[in-house]
Order: C-alpha cells, then structure tokens, then sequence
C-alpha cells in the first residue's frame, strides 16, 4: 500500500502533530513499511491455530479485597509543602484559555 503525503498530513492531524520537510518524508516511509510488515502477517498459515486469550498459563493468586486504613488523612498531609485545610496545595499548571 503507498501512503501518500495527504495521508500522513491526515494523520498528523488526527494526531495533533506536525511534520515537515525530511520529517514527512521519514514518517511516509516509516508508515509504508509498517503496513508491508502488516501485509506479511496476511501470508502466515494460521489454520487451525487457536486464539491467544491469555499471555501465560499462569493463574493470579489474589489476595481477597478487604479494606483497611493504612494513612489517615492527617498523615498524607503532614509533609505537604503547602496545604489548604483537607487538601494538598499546588501550582496551577492548566490554562483556562484552551
């Protein structure tokens, strides 16, 4: 499949990204070898192959749920640098203006 440059400005879009020059051009031929590498996947035999479900055989030992207080309010909030009565206090780091 050829990935053309409408294509990977499309996706950039898509993705909030820019690219120019050299930098499309890398990104157009990274894209057309993941879809070649893609396309080799079609050629494997995978007849009578059944899906993988699960990463290992291996079964989770959970322990069971029971909730426990492990730090009061109080002691999360004593080594605060700056706190506002219940909460912790910090610096604005998101803009309004989006």
């Amino acid at each position: 499949m050829k990935i053309t440059l409408e294509t990977v400005d499309h996706i950039a879009h898509l993705a909030r990204l820019e690219f120019e020059g050299e930098r499309k051009a890398a990104i157009q031929s990274d894209l057309e070898r993941i879809i070649t590498f893609m396309d080799k996947l079609h050629e494997v035999n995978t007849e009578n192959v059944e899906p993988l479900i699960f990463m290992s055989t291996e079964i989770n030992r959970l322990r069971a749920d029971v909730p426990t207080e492990t730090v009061t309010q109080d002691q999360a909030l004593k080594n605060a640098p700056q706190r506002d009565s219940d909460y912790f206090r910090i610096p604005k780091v998101l803009d309004k203006d989006i």
